[in-house]
């Protein structure tokens, strides 16, 4: 039981990242009461169906790279998806300076 609480728990973490900010694998499954986790977000999160509308783009890991090998389909597409939310990607990089989510959300 507490495996698909902690998955839906991390799906509603995900969803309330904003656009055009980052959170780190670490950063939800600790924002999720699971700190040391960060390889069960990333695994939940590989795990997702490809037409998703999660915004699973927006974790990446520890370092502020993208996880995925470079040059795969899925590297490509998190990039880009990043790219079109004004997140700027050199080689892989994000700036968690710049972009990370301080996990607060704002009112609307």
């Amino acid at each position: 039981m507490v495996a698909v609480e902690l998955k839906q728990m991390i799906w509603q973490i995900v969803a309330l990242i904003p656009e055009g900010k980052v959170a780190t694998y670490g950063q939800v499954a600790k924002l999720c009461g699971y700190p040391g986790y960060a390889r069960y977000v990333g695994q939940t999160l590989k795990q997702l169906p490809k037409d998703t509308l999660l915004p699973w783009h927006r974790v990446i890991n520890a370092k502020g790279k993208i996880a995925f090998p470079v040059n795969t389909q899925a590297f490509q597409s998190q990039a880009m998806r990043l790219h079109d939310e004004g997140v700027k990607v050199i080689a892989g990089s994000i700036s968690l300076k710049q972009y990370a989510w301080d996990g607060i959300v704002s009112e609307p």
